[in-house]
């Protein structure tokens, strides 16, 4: 225990520290008759924590499964489920995405997990970019937020899926082996079956803490830096560059990366841009949002390396606006 706390005290130092400077600017209100703080930085810390308030609970689920999966499953377990034959298991790790209620900001500690136990990148991704995307919680989502309109919701669900296997698929022509950064350190211990089920509890925690702390500052980063484009960036500005149908569909794929929404609720802020922009150009918004954003990216960059993760954001932009361009005539 003491190793643990001594492990992460910078981290917990530098939670409290922004968690303070939060604080102060959140009753800046308080206290305008003596400092007067501008309203686009209350806006910008208002929109900040809203992104932390939505994102953490996710975070904090998917570093207790990727813990579950450290202790209670085994390499054997993974080479009994995974299918040998890579292609096979690309479509089965889309499937169970599909079926697996995990949000994007919780999705990474998952997945690195599981390429350490032993399943191959290529089948991680697959799992990635649907996880968070065809779940039912998010399909119920869309559903509702389209006015109770099931086109939109099967579309995304749909095209979503086939544009993951696409995406899987290349991944797992180009790049072989973990990914992993050289740094990356996953803290494989053996644990012994003669465990009783507390011990293996208490490991299962321990592990999940420490990946909170890898994960989290990471988050922090990317809600941030989307809280900033949310403030600063003009209406005006995206209606005047995404006037043309390949130019909104950049547009909305471009907002949906930055402003980095968790997938359970960027239905209703998409639905909110269908009186402007073509449903094409909102699909793109709702497809490549989830799959991958600013703050997905800035995790995935503190486990795997750059090149790895600049060339799957590459596949899945470009997988995501081809598709979408090939078949917008007939949406």
């Amino acid at each position: 225990m003491i190793r643990l706390i001594r492990s992460n005290l910078l981290d917990i130092t530098g939670f409290a520290v922004i968690l303070a400077f939060l604080m102060l600017l959140s009753l800046g209100m308080g206290f305008q008759s003596k400092l007067e703080v501008p309203s686009s930085i209350l806006n910008l810390n208002t929109i900040f924590l809203s992104i932390l308030i939505e994102a953490f609970p996710f975070v904090l689920i998917g570093v207790l499964i990727a813990g579950m999966i450290q202790i209670f499953v085994t390499e054997e377990h993974i080479s009994r489920w995974i299918p040998k034959n890579k292609y096979l298991a690309i479509v089965m790790s889309c499937s169970v995405g599909a079926l697996f209620p995990a949000c994007e900001c919780g999705i990474v500690p998952i997945i690195r997990r599981l390429v350490g136990k032993g399943v191959p990148i290529a089948a991680a991704i697959g799992f990635m970019l649907t996880g968070p995307l065809i779940n039912p919680i998010v399909i119920a989502s869309t559903y509702m937020a389209f006015g109770n309109d099931f086109k939109i919701a099967a579309l995304r669900m749909g095209l979503g899926f086939a544009i993951a296997i696409i995406v899987a698929f290349m991944v797992g022509m180009i790049f072989k082996g973990t990914q992993f950064k050289k740094s990356t350190s996953l803290h494989v211990h053996s644990h012994s079956g003669k465990q009783s089920f507390l011990e293996k509890f208490w490991a299962m925690l321990q592990h999940s803490i420490d990946e909170f702390f890898d994960m989290a500052k990471y988050l922090i980063i990317g809600a941030f830096l989307a809280a900033m484009v949310q403030t600063y960036m003009p209406a005006k500005t995206l209606l005047e560059i995404g006037s043309g149908a390949a130019s909104s569909l950049a547009v909305m794929m471009g907002l949906a990366f930055f402003l980095s929404l968790c997938s359970e609720a960027d239905a209703f802020i998409g639905a909110s841009f269908s009186s402007i922009f073509p449903s094409t150009s909102i699909l793109g918004f709702l497809i490549f949002g989830p799959m991958i954003d600013l703050k997905n990216t800035l995790i995935m960059m503190s486990v795997f390396r750059f090149k790895f993760v600049m060339t799957v954001l590459a596949l899945v932009a470009g997988t995501v606006f081809t598709i979408l361009m090939l078949f917008g005539g007939m949406l």
